[in-house]
């Protein structure tokens, strides 16, 4: 089974949500719901990076990366 780090960015507002779970369409698809008491307020959610992982533990890792002053520096470089 794969695990992912995901990036999602709210067409409202252009912020970015980072996260990880098995299954980043299924995630996509609460957040878009409205699941998430974060996200909720900024949908819709779309897509925009994934990096798959052999591990839960690998992707929980590289979510805390990108959510660190490192990782967003990374992420606005990739991204742009």
């Amino acid at each position: 089974m794969s695990y992912y780090a995901y990036v999602l960015r709210s067409e409202v507002d252009g912020i970015r949500y980072v996260g990880s779970g098995a299954d980043p369409f299924e995630r996509l698809r609460r957040h878009n719901k409205g699941d998430y008491r974060f996200t909720k307020g900024h949908r819709p959610w779309v897509l925009i990076r994934q990096e798959e992982y052999m591990t839960r533990g690998e992707a929980m890792k590289r979510e805390l990366f990108l959510k660190s002053g490192q990782g967003r520096k990374f992420l606005d470089e990739v991204l742009s």
